[in-house]
């Protein structure tokens, strides 16, 4: 591999980095387990492996790499899901759902798609602060409302 090639991973590590933190931004502000450095770490790890195994010219291998970091984040997820001990309420599906995604982010600027990478970012970020929103917040109550009747 040529010190071209190093640096120019080396800028979508960076980038990977600042588009994890952005995401984990809004979970942090608001005191959740998994916040900046827990979805930066995710978008890292899947833009790192997703540009070593592009680099490495075999799309069926990196196919599999890709393939296999779902999977992975996927048991990742699995162990940030959990139920109260009754059973009846369920903790960290959206934690769960948003680090799996974050891992989609770190493939897409592995695969030098940067425009889905940074709308994506902006879109699991509004998706992660909706609820702190008043507008939403009104609706929620008048849907459980609506449910309650």
């Amino acid at each position: 591999m040529t010190y071209e090639a190093e640096l120019i991973i080396l800028g979508k590590i960076i980038i990977a980095l600042l588009l994890g933190a952005a995401i984990g931004y809004d979970r942090e502000k608001h005191g959740r387990d998994a916040g900046i450095r827990t979805y930066a770490a995710v978008c890292v790890g899947a833009a790192i492996f997703t540009s070593l195994a592009a680099h490495l010219g075999d799309t069926a291998a990196a196919s599999r790499i890709v393939a296999n970091i779902v999977v992975g984040i996927g048991f990742l997820g699995a162990g940030i899901i959990s139920r109260d001990p009754g059973g009846k309420t369920s903790f960290g599906l959206t934690t769960a759902a948003t680090v799996w995604c974050t891992a989609a982010v770190g493939v897409t600027i592995g695969l030098n798609e940067f425009i889905i990478a940074v709308g994506t970012t902006g879109m699991l970020y509004f998706l992660l602060s909706l609820h702190h929103q008043p507008w939403y917040k009104r609706w929620k109550a008048k849907v459980q409302d609506n449910e309650s009747d």
